[in-house]
């Protein structure tokens, strides 16, 4: 598996989702319909910096061999944040209805969590080797 596509893909995903929530996080209340009462913008602010620090982290690792134990706390942490990520989007659109743009997240939340769930416990960060021995 090329894990340099999965790791830009995710890095570019999280970064632009990151800047728009730090430079325009009335604009991102807005869009789901919330009100920007204080301290509301800052917190997510504060989450897009979280998830622009992810997104360096994995831009920075796209180039090193990444599965099974190789880079085990980049891929499980993107693990565990697409996968938390994808449970909790669920459970709100389950229990409040339909919601576009959290539809929209949800499904690449899924995405990425099934990925990254396949490349921590699937696969092994080497590639195979055949046996070419007659």
């Amino acid at each position: 598996m090329n894990t340099k596509i999965l790791m830009t893909t995710s890095s570019l995903v999280l970064g632009l989702v990151g800047v728009f929530a730090l430079f325009a996080p009335q604009e991102l209340l807005a869009a789901l319909n919330l009100q920007g009462a204080d301290p509301l913008p800052i917190v997510i602010q504060i989450l897009g910096s979280l998830y622009l620090s992810l997104a360096i982290t994995n831009w920075i690792a796209k180039d090193s061999a990444i599965g099974g134990i190789f880079a085990r706390p980049t891929s499980m942490g993107n693990f565990t944040h697409f996968t938390i990520g994808a449970l909790s989007l669920a459970k709100f659109l389950f229990t409040n209805g339909f919601h576009l743009p959290l539809l929209i997240a949800l499904i690449v939340y899924s995405v990425f969590a099934g990925v990254f769930a396949w490349l921590v416990f699937v696969y092994s960060g080497t590639a195979s080797q055949k046996n070419t021995q007659g």
